[in-house]
């Protein structure tokens, strides 16, 4: 594998301008989700001028190519997501954003830059490694309920079968030439919660006329923060925050309704189940006690994503091997969300962090932020270190048989 390595390293440098330009391509046009119909059809283009065929296409906008090497063997799957936030760009950059309100904030333009140097790395490399690697370009990431979920139903790991699946994801807040692992749980569920508090308007100097929406939505949120910090299993990392209140009053009038919206985060399925039934029954008691109403609709997001231990274990020593131990770094939980999640449950998969950041070029800020950039050197990192873990994983199975 050393002499391989060695030549991914090598056409990762040789194709760096091109990937760079595609990156650019991208960033300067944004698509959101499940509407990323440029952004396919450059990436299509692309990839049948290297000779590629577009094998399969998923959810409108996704879709996947298939590279086989010298010989039959086992499938490993690398996922990248295409789409873009509805975020107005800040950054003052020669490729910045040309679509007003949306940007590559959260890198999924450096993800499919990467992915598309992988194709070019594999298709120049095939005849050093044997089986086939499925490359997925998904789309709607960032929007429930997930384009992975939807790539699922339509059958595309039955169509493939992979034997484990890989996707890699920027993170600012390592310096660029570092990668980080975590095996086990890494990453929450996260459901959206929209209560709408139903009391009985009036004046507000007059409180025992009506029925106080706003005191019973502050109630309740008190009352449900209390299912985190005294029902809540201690062992099982869980958020439950409300960043939306909105009651339509005034300093003397008080509303008739407050409407209220949050996010729960957790890793537990069957804890998540119990915390909706809480939610719901927490709402309506609280409510009903002070003679109001509370509605409840919690839209269930992704799962918790978890990193297969033996999957990890190996991209982990294959990352040492490209980059040097030293450059490897074992991960936090995160209780952010990733659609990939989806995969994750049901194929042994491992979801890595690719540093990006540069604090001496000021290249600091955080995905979702309008000013988000990345130090352009990771995409020859990440496009050769990707190929190198595919490639480990196709031959620890390989010799697995």
């Amino acid at each position: 594998m050393s002499n391989l390595t060695e030549k991914i390293k090598g056409l990762a440098t040789e194709f760096f301008s091109e990937i760079q330009s595609i990156r650019h391509y991208l960033h300067e046009n944004p698509e959101l989700s499940f509407e990323e119909f440029e952004t396919s059809k450059f990436l299509k283009e692309k990839l049948k001028s290297w000779g590629l065929t577009i094998d399969a296409e998923w959810v409108k906008t996704g879709f996947s190519v298939v590279i086989e090497g010298a010989e039959s063997g086992p499938c490993v799957a690398l996922r990248a997501d295409i789409d873009a936030l509805p975020i107005q760009e800040q950054n003052e950059v020669s490729y910045k954003s040309k679509n007003e309100g949306k940007m590559h904030a959260c890198g999924h333009d450096v993800h499919a830059a990467c992915l598309m140097g992988v194709a070019k790395i594999l298709q120049e490399t095939k005849d050093y490694w044997k089986g086939k690697v499925v490359l997925f370009f998904q789309a709607g990431e960032e929007k429930l309920p997930g384009g992975a979920s939807l790539m699922i139903k339509e059958g595309a790991l039955e169509k493939y079968q992979p034997q484990r699946m890989i996707a890699q994801h920027v993170y600012p807040e390592m310096e660029v030439g570092n990668v980080g692992f975590r095996e086990g749980m890494y990453m929450a569920s996260a459901d959206e919660i929209y209560l709408t508090v139903k009391g009985k308007g009036g004046h507000a100097a007059l409180p025992h006329k009506n029925v106080d929406s706003v005191v019973l939505a502050a109630n309740i949120i008190c009352q449900l923060q209390q299912v985190s910090s005294r029902i809540a299993p201690p062992t099982v990392p869980t958020v439950l925050s409300f960043g939306k209140i909105v009651g339509m009053g005034a300093t003397n009038v008080i509303p008739d309704e407050v409407k209220i919206e949050g996010t729960l985060r957790t890793m537990n399925e069957e804890w998540r189940s119990i915390y909706h039934e809480k939610i719901d029954a927490i709402c309506k008691s609280q409510a009903a006690a002070f003679g109001g109403e509370c509605e409840v609709n919690i839209m269930k997001g992704y799962p918790f994503l978890t990193n297969d231990a033996s999957v990890t274990k190996t991209a982990s020593a294959a990352a040492k091997s490209y980059l040097g131990e030293e450059k490897v770094h074992e991960l936090d939980l995160r209780m952010t969300a990733e659609d990939f999640a989806y995969f994750s449950q049901k194929v042994p998969a491992c979801f890595y962090r690719l540093g990006v950041g540069n604090s001496q070029k000021g290249i600091t800020q955080s995905v979702h932020h309008p000013k988000f950039n990345i130090d352009e050197s990771a995409l020859e990192i990440g496009m050769g270190l990707m190929t190198a873990i595919a490639l480990k994983n196709l031959e620890e199975l390989s010799q697995s048989k």
